[in-house]
């Protein structure tokens, strides 16, 4: 199964990719929680912020696949430990793609080889548009949407 979006906003990519990377953006639109890696390929990541183990709950670790600034972000994810006991048997893949179109950010979002009876896989759909469209208002508007999270 493939999740694919694509999205065009109004902003530069340097400010989409602001909103992944920078913790104080990413805590707007990802429930609080940011990404701690190094960035380089192979380094591991993990999105952490307030959850079930306290404020830096893992929610999701994985590999860093690929990554040049401004253009592409893809690696491997699997949740958290304290979410399913066979975490490490879960996994998909997440590849991020922002380009220039005009004086707009084309941003494509990939999430697919996910393992076979993934439980997270039936609600990703509905999380990525929800998080792909504060991220689309954010840029644009310099607010976030109000979910009611």
């Amino acid at each position: 199964m493939e999740l694919k979006y694509q999205f065009y906003i109004e902003g530069a990519p340097e400010k989409v990719w602001e909103i992944f990377m920078s913790p104080e953006q990413s805590k707007k639109i990802f429930y609080g929680c940011y990404i701690r890696s190094t960035f380089e390929t192979g380094a591991s990541l993990e999105y952490v912020g307030p959850g079930n183990d306290g404020e830096d709950t893992v929610h999701i670790y994985g590999e860093v696949l690929a990554f040049a600034p401004n253009h592409l972000f893809s690696y491997t994810e699997h949740p958290g430990p304290s979410y399913y006991s066979n975490h490490e048997e879960l996994h998909a893949r997440v590849t991020i793609t922002l380009e220039r179109v005009g004086n707009c950010t084309q941003l494509t979002l990939v999430n697919d080889q996910w393992s076979e009876n993934h439980p997270s896989r039936h609600k990703a759909d509905t999380a990525w548009w929800m998080l792909l469209s504060n991220i689309k208002t954010l840029v644009e508007t310099g607010r976030t949407l109000d979910l009611g999270w």
